[in-house]
């Protein structure tokens, strides 16, 4: 029995200190990562600033533009941190490591990725995420700005977000739906105090092309007018051609044909990351021209056509000096606006809740009232 209880005791010694040195080793990689993000993060903005004293002295001898995007991808970093490991601790100086470190933490400690870094370091440009690398896009004087007052918007308890100038709130409470809302009540939603919804009206398929309207669409829009909820619409665009763009409006333009669509006709653009996407390869410039497309024969048709997209698609998909012409729907789900172009409607969350709809649904803030009677 004596024998057994040493061995006993023994064996929980060697336990503990496997244990203890499993932490200590769970520490130590902590550190190491941390210590290879912040080196990473470093690098990036040692060379996009070196990168954009370099473009400002072109732009002196040569008068031109700083009008492309400058994209990091994952190699790039890697290399960037091999080489810092060299040179960082002789190439910056103790009070801006200081710095640069102090709020490197206060942004991790509140939660806070890379791309919320990179966006604080560099507040003159906008920066883009996306499947691993990140665009730096210079923000451009000549093409419209917001005007809004970061300051003006609020969340209640309810989550609802609302926007005030003078004191006075000005905001429009709306959502967007579909047939993944399932069966509305729209009586609740018009109790709800909700003045306008975006109805899914619906899709070109991303694989075979085909357009389909979407499952509730007849419900939704007669349901919100009989209870005096102003609609618009958003089509889902797969458009591969002008012809198809030109198919994509007609088709809606046919199917509201006797509602009264007062709020804004939407065209939907969004990437698909399916690998039999058939959008995948198209250029930027494509894109652009099937909503002007889209847009010009809604226009035409007496509505009023609005672009709907988040930051990847304003930046990356679209060319906006070529749509200043037409109103943008911005989703961006954060209670912190970051973008500063000009938009009429706000998506701000997907995860809302609204009397009348059992589940998640979008809201939407706007500053006026859209409605075209």
């Amino acid at each position: 029995m004596r024998e057994n209880n040493l061995y006993g005791k023994k064996h929980k010694k060697k336990r503990r200190r496997s244990e203890n040195g499993l932490l200590i080793g769970s520490i130590i990689l902590c550190l190491v990562t941390l210590s290879a993000i912040t080196i990473s993060l470093m690098m990036v903005f040692k060379c996009r600033s070196v990168q954009m004293e370099n473009t400002a002295v072109m732009n002196e001898l040569e008068a031109i533009r700083m009008d492309e995007t400058v994209t990091y991808t994952q190699g790039e970093v890697d290399a960037m941190i091999a080489k810092a490991v060299e040179d960082t601790a002789d190439s910056t100086s103790e009070e801006v490591r200081t710095e640069f470190l102090d709020k490197l933490k206060e942004l991790m400690l509140t939660g806070d990725g890379t791309t919320a870094m990179l966006r604080y370091f560099y507040p003159d440009e906008i920066v883009v995420a996306d499947a691993g690398e990140y665009y730096f896009f210079p923000i451009l004087e000549e093409l419209a700005h917001h005007t809004y007052d970061l300051n003006g918007f609020t969340i209640g308890e309810d989550q609802i977000m609302s926007y005030y100038e003078n004191g006075e709130k000005i905001s429009h409470k709306g959502i967007d739906v579909s047939k993944y809302q399932g069966k509305i009540n729209w009586e609740k939603v018009a109790e709800d105090d909700v003045e306008y919804a975006f109805i899914r009206l619906g899709i070109r398929g991303y694989s075979e092309g085909a357009i389909a309207k979407d499952d509730n669409f007849e419900n939704n829009i007669k349901g919100a007018r009989k209870n005096d909820i102003d609609v618009g619409v958003y089509f889902f665009t797969q458009a591969t051609s002008v012809e198809e763009a030109e198919e994509e409006a007609q088709y809606v333009l046919d199917t509201i044909e006797g509602y009264n669509v007062a709020y804004p006709v939407v065209i939907d653009v969004e990437a698909v990351s399916n690998a039999n996407a058939r959008t995948k390869e198209l250029t930027k410039e494509e894109r652009t021209q099937y909503c002007i497309t889209f847009c010009e024969m809604i226009k035409n048709a007496g509505y009023t056509p609005m672009i709907y997209g988040n930051l990847k698609t304003f930046m990356l998909l679209l060319d906006l000096e070529q749509l200043e012409d037409y109103d943008k729907w911005f989703a961006f789900y954060d209670e912190q606006l970051y973008y500063p172009y000009d938009f009429k409607v706000w998506q701000y969350t997907d995860k809302g809740s609204v009397a009348g709809i059992e589940g998640d649904v979008d809201l939407n803030i706007s500053f006026e009232d859209l409605a075209d009677e």
